[in-house]
C-alpha cells in the first residue's frame, strides 16, 4: 500500500474504537430511500477518455450543471474539464449502501461514547451537540471522526479514492490527524437544532486576509450519506465563482450571514454514497430543509487531503481562535434551546 494510505501515526484518544472487520449495527437512522428513486445514468464517457483538453473543455460547457460522472481509476478529461469551469464535479454512489449504513452506525456509536466521556474537543477541535427532534443530545459537527474508527480508517484510504487523491495533489495524503481530520457534519431542523443550514461562505476569507491574494485550489471532498432532492434543502453553489478575485470574495455576500438564495445558485442532488468535489473558493451554503424532525435530516462527510508539511495534531493541541468563536456561539444556542425547552 502506498505512502499516503499508510495508517495514521499517532494513537487515538482515550475512546473506544470498533475493529476492522466487527459487525456493525444497523444506523439509528438510516437513509429514507426509495428502490424505485435511481439517479440519472452516469454521462457515459466511453468513447472521449482520450480526449485532448480543449475537446474536453468544449464537451463540457454543453454538460448540463447536473451531470452526474462515474469515478474511474482516473479522472477523464471531461471531468477535469468541467470541475476546471464549474468549480464542482459529482460522482455517482461511490460508496456502497451497505457502507453508507455502516459508517453512520459508526457515528452513531461515537456520538454515545463521546457523550459517554464528556468530550467537548477533539485534538483541539470543538465537538457541537444539540438536541434531535426527541430532545436528546444529539452530535451535530465533529473533526478527527476516523481516529475513533478502524472501519473509517480503512475506508478513507481505499484505493478507489487513488484518482480523488492524485487530483489533489501526486504527493498528497490523507491528513486523518491535521487540519481538522475527517469532518462528520449532521443537519436536522428541530426545536433545539443547532445547525439546521449554513449561510453563505468561502473557504479562501482566511489566506485572503492573511496573504491578501487569492489561495490556489481548495478542493473539498465529500461523501453524501441522504437522498436529498432540491425541494429537500443541502448543499447550494455557486458555480464559476472559484475564479473570482479578491474584492468579490470579500464583498459579494456577507459570509456566515447572508442567507438568501442567489438565481444563480446550483442545488447539489444526491443519492446515498455520491462523491462530490468542490472549490472551496467558490461561494456555497446549505439551505435548510423545510421538513422538521427526522426528516429533515442530512449527513455528510469530508476527508481532507493534505500536501504541506506534515503537521499532526494530539489532545494538547490548541483550539484556534476563530474555533473558540463558532464554539461559544454554538455553546450559547445550545444552551438557550435546551432552557427553552426545559
Amino acid at each position: 500500500m502506498s505512502a499516503p494510505y499508510a495508517a495514521a501515526p499517532h494513537a487515538a484518544p482515550p475512546l473506544a474504537a470498533a475493529p476492522v472487520g466487527a459487525p456493525l449495527p444497523a444506523p439509528k437512522h438510516p437513509p429514507r430511500c426509495d428502490a424505485a428513486d435511481v439517479p440519472p445514468l452516469p454521462y457515459d464517457e466511453a468513447a472521449a477518455l482520450a480526449l485532448p483538453p480543449a475537446d474536453a473543455a468544449r464537451i463540457a460547457a454543453t454538460l448540463p450543471l447536473g451531470t452526474r460522472f462515474r469515478l474511474r481509476d482516473a479522472l477523464t478529461p471531461i471531468q477535469r474539464a468541467f470541475l476546471d469551469r464549474h468549480g464542482y464535479v459529482v460522482f455517482d454512489r461511490v460508496a456502497t449502501r451497505p457502507e453508507v449504513d455502516g459508517i453512520l452506525a459508526e457515528v452513531d456509536r461515537i456520538e454515545a461514547d463521546l457523550l459517554s466521556a464528556g468530550k467537548s474537543k477533539v485534538y483541539g477541535v470543538p465537538v457541537w451537540f444539540g438536541l434531535d427532534p426527541d430532545g436528546k443530545d444529539f452530535l451535530y459537527r465533529m473533526g478527527f471522526t476516523s481516529v475513533y474508527s478502524a472501519f473509517l480508517a480503512a475506508f478513507v484510504r481505499d484505493l478507489r479514492f487513488e484518482p480523488i487523491r492524485r487530483l489533489i495533489g501526486e504527493d498528497a495524503r490523507i491528513g486523518d490527524e491535521e487540519k481538522d481530520g475527517v469532518v462528520f457534519n449532521r443537519y436536522v431542523r428541530a426545536e433545539g437544532s443547532l445547525r439546521p443550514n449554513l449561510a453563505w461562505h468561502t473557504d479562501a476569507l482566511r489566506d485572503v486576509f492573511y496573504n491578501r491574494k487569492m489561495p490556489g485550489p481548495m478542493l473539498n471532498v465529500g461523501l453524501h450519506f441522504d437522498r436529498i432532492r432540491p425541494e429537500d434543502g443541502g448543499l447550494r453553489l455557486l458555480p464559476g465563482t472559484h475564479t473570482q478575485g479578491v474584492w468579490s470574495t470579500l464583498f459579494s455576500k456577507i459570509h456566515f450571514v447572508t442567507q438568501t438564495p442567489d438565481r444563480r445558485e446550483v442545488a447539489v442532488e444526491t443519492w446515498p454514497g455520491d462523491l462530490t468535489v468542490h472549490d472551496g473558493r467558490m461561494w456555497h451554503r446549505v439551505e435548510g430543509s423545510p421538513k422538521t424532525g427526522w426528516e429533515s435530516l442530512r449527513r455528510s462527510m469530508y476527508v481532507p487531503y493534505v500536501c504541506d508539511s506534515y503537521q499532526p495534531k494530539s489532545e494538547a493541541s490548541a483550539t484556534p481562535a476563530y474555533m473558540r468563536l463558532f464554539d461559544a456561539i454554538m455553546r450559547m444556542r445550545s444552551a438557550r434551546a435546551k432552557k427553552r425547552l426545559g
